[in-house]
């Protein structure tokens, strides 16, 4: 019994050297705390891995109580010694940092003290600062002088070599020592010396007039020996010149030398131009510049183009009689004269000499421009006087178009440059164009409609061009149309072209409303010509819509309105609509020819109602006819048609052939179809359906339609039988055979009677209507077809 007793009380004891340290550390406690919980939960996971459920295991509990008195004693040393003293490493952190702060006291004070020294040297080194500063200054002012100085006596060195070379006639080394100081002067643009700068523009501009002067002098000279300017055709002369080899030379070596004249030429032409524009002026306002600015003129070719200015002012301007607003055909015909004239010496004798000097440019371009800044100037001068008149205004518009076309086409001026067309553009002068171009319109609509030709075609003599038989009003309707796309096709903005493109849609629009009164004024009689031919004007106008939809220039008006979102072209239109035409799957011209195929199917329906009103009449005799008495077939010697069919084909005969006569191919296409529909209803209706039928009765009825009536539309088409479906189908049925007959009865009403219940290996009864023929008639309505036979067996 005392064994158990000893071994409590070394737990007791152990628990306690448990305890102890824990309770002598609270942070320890802490860490047991978070680790395990709770202290008791802690002792029990002590107890349960180092003794564990074995009761033999017991004996070791005295040397572990041994283990951690140990480990208790050794912590406990610790604890006090790190409680007494500082720890070594802490101490050596303290020792550093005294030492540091030891060392930034030293040198703040020592900084301090340097800074006060400087302090005062600054102080006594002040006097002699601002002495050099005025020292340096005055070296810099000296050093400015000096280069001012020495400018100018460049400046007066350039000047002397000048007219040295003058003197001397060395012209390439006076053009040099211009362009030197040109050079200079462009230097010189950023600099606060106005006065220098001044005098070296006015020193340049001194020389380089003495310079050109007499090489202008000297190249008229050369010009006139060559006969220049041509205002007349040139005439090619057999013999050369005595010295025209001489000649040839002086115009290289002078258009060489101009050329090399151009830089300085054009910097003082720039600062001209600068200039002119800071002043107030008191001249007319110069016509809006041109959309791109283009490099100034060869110097050759400004001065062969002073005797064709000179001769186009005196003609063009003041009170000459040439000079009149209803004539600028004389003074754009007159350019374009010149051009012609002057081509082949431009290009045979003046091109060679610029591509030899390097220069880029073309000697015919660079003539066209001088040329067009002179026409520019005059049409719009013009133009701005003739707002208020409208047809001079329509005349100058025809024949700058005209020009336009000439110069570029006849001339190949490039199209990157600007012609006449930009003058156009203008708000004042394109508003006045676009309405002049509607007024005109409308008063050609007012007279095409209401003349005598206006409803016949007039190609209705010559079948090959008659195919749409579009009447003369709404050929020349769409001619005008055209004749204004192509007025506006060339202007180089594409918001005005789509201004004129909407004002087509409306002048469109305006047409189909006139067509609409007339077609109301003549609905009385669809039949008659006018009517059908304002059926073809509106097809004919679908039709050109429709293609004009798929050309190019359209498309890409299309693709600029929605780029532009134009809302005179696009307003009304919703996302969706314009997400069409910017994939080009729609037209600009969908709502028109969607009005206009309206108007078309109402008045084919009206014509085609009208026609069978007049049909129908003709049918109901014939299906009063006998046909249940009729023999049968084999009782008849021949088959003839019946004498009360016989109206009926007459009719029908004569109104396709005036429709075939009145309506265009594509128009009485659907006419003869729709036709043929509409009578194929009405025979089954009125005659099939109204009647029974003997034998003999359906071998005529069939003999009626096959022989007779389905060749009438024969004619225009290889299978007129296909149009008949309804009729065709019934002859089969009422033809048939009475064994047939009656299977085929029973078998529609067997399938009737179940409803879906038969097997589904059964086939459907319409698999038994097609292997006879029957595609288009209900299993219902062959029943009713085939009650209508008048005699089966056993009746």
């Amino acid at each position: 019994m005392a064994a158990p007793t000893t071994t409590v009380q070394t737990m007791n004891s152990l628990t306690d050297t448990l305890l102890k340290p824990v309770y002598a550390n609270s942070q320890g406690m802490d860490s047991v705390s978070a680790d395990s919980g709770t202290l008791q939960d802690y002792l029990l996971d002590f107890m349960e891995k180092e003794v564990g459920s074995d009761l033999k295991s017991l004996k070791n509990v005295g040397l572990l109580l041994e283990k951690l008195r140990e480990e208790n004693s050794v912590l406990e040393e610790q604890v006090l010694t790190d409680a007494s003293s500082v720890p070594p490493k802490v101490s050596a952190a303290l020792s550093a940092a005294e030492e540091a702060s030891c060392s930034v006291e030293d040198l703040l004070q020592r900084e301090a003290l340097i800074s006060k020294r400087l302090h005062q040297h600054l102080q006594d080194a002040q006097p002699w600062m601002d002495k050099l500063d005025q020292t340096l200054h005055k070296v810099n002012t000296i050093e400015r002088h000096v280069k001012y100085l020495r400018c100018l006596q460049h400046i007066e060195e350039l000047s002397a070599a000048v007219q040295q070379c003058l003197m001397t006639s060395s012209v390439w080394e006076a053009i040099r020592a211009v362009d030197s100081m040109a050079a200079l002067d462009a230097g010189l643009n950023q600099s606060g010396c106005s006065h220098l700068q001044g005098f070296l523009q006015e020193t340049l501009h001194f020389w380089h007039k003495i310079i050109k002067d007499r090489l202008t002098t000297d190249f008229e000279k050369v010009l006139i020996q060559l006969h220049w300017p041509f205002i007349a055709p040139p005439i090619q002369t057999l013999t050369p010149t005595a010295n025209g080899q001489e000649i040839s030379s002086q115009l290289e070596l002078l258009v060489s030398q101009l050329l090399a004249l151009q830089n300085s030429d054009d910097l003082i032409s720039q600062r001209a131009l600068a200039s002119c524009q800071g002043l107030p002026t008191t001249q007319p306002a110069s016509p809006a510049p041109p959309p791109s600015q283009a490099p100034p003129l060869c110097l050759p070719i400004q001065i062969m183009l002073l005797p064709l200015s000179k001769r186009f002012r005196y003609h063009f301007y003041g009170n000459r009689q040439t000079n009149t607003l209803s004539k600028p055909e004389w003074y754009l015909t007159q350019v374009l004269m010149w051009i012609g004239n002057s081509k082949t010496f431009m290009e045979e004798r003046i091109q060679p000499i610029l591509d030899r000097a390097g220069a880029t440019t073309s000697a015919m371009v660079e003539l066209c421009r001088g040329l067009l800044s002179l026409v520019q100037e005059k049409v719009a001068s013009d133009a701005s006087r003739l707002l208020y008149d409208d047809a001079l205004f329509c005349h100058l518009v025809e024949e700058v178009l005209q020009f336009e076309k000439e110069l570029r086409g006849n001339h190949s001026f490039p199209t990157v440059l600007p012609g006449l067309l930009h003058l156009l553009l203008e708000d004042a002068i394109l508003q006045k164009w676009l309405t002049v171009e509607k007024k005109m319109a409308v008063e050609k609509m007012d007279a095409m409609l209401s003349s005598e030709g206006a409803w016949s075609s007039q190609y209705k003599d010559i079948s090959d061009m008659d195919e749409l038989k579009a009447p003369d009003c709404a050929e020349t309707f769409m001619t005008l149309l055209q004749v204004i796309t192509e007025r506006y096709r060339s202007l180089p903005c594409p918001s005005a072209q789509l201004k004129f493109l909407g004002l087509q849609r409306e002048l469109v629009d305006d047409f189909r409303i006139r067509l609409t009164q007339v077609m109301k004024e003549e609905s009385r009689c669809p039949l008659g010509a006018r009517y059908c031919a304002i059926l073809n004007a509106v097809n004919y106008i679908s039709t050109i819509l429709g293609d004009w939809g798929d050309n190019v220039f359209f498309l890409q008006l299309q693709q600029a309105a929605v780029s532009l979102g134009e809302e005179g072209v696009l307003g009304g239109l919703g996302v969706l609509e314009v997400g069409r035409l910017a994939s080009l799957e729609g037209s600009l011209f969908e709502g028109l020819l969607a009005l206009l195929d309206r108007l078309k199917g109402d008045m084919m329906g009206r014509l085609l109602e009208w026609t069978m009103r007049e049909i129908t009449e003709k049918v109901r005799p014939y299906g009063q006819d006998r046909w249940l008495s009729l023999p049968p077939q084999q009782d008849q010697s021949t088959m003839t048609l019946s004498s009360s069919a016989c109206p009926m084909m007459l009719c029908v005969r004569d109104r396709l052939l005036n429709l075939h006569q009145v309506l265009s191919f594509s128009l009485f296409q659907l006419a003869w179809q729709g036709l043929a529909e509409r009578l194929d209803n009405v025979l089954y209706q009125e005659v099939v359906l109204f009647n029974h039928f003997s034998e003999g009765g359906a071998a005529q009825l069939q003999f009626d339609m096959t022989r007779n009536l389905f060749p009438l539309f024969g004619h225009y088409c290889k299978r007129p039988e296909n149009f008949f479906k309804h009729v065709k189908e019934a002859c089969v049925l009422l033809r048939l055979s009475a064994g047939s007959a009656i299977l085929l009865r029973n078998l529609l009403k067997e399938s009737m009677e179940a409803r879906g219940g038969a097997a589904a290996g059964d086939p459907p009864p319409e698999s038994a209507l097609n292997e006879l023929g029957v595609y288009c008639l209900a299993p219902c309505d062959v029943l009713i077809l085939l009650n209508l036979r008048a005699s089966w067996p056993g009746q």
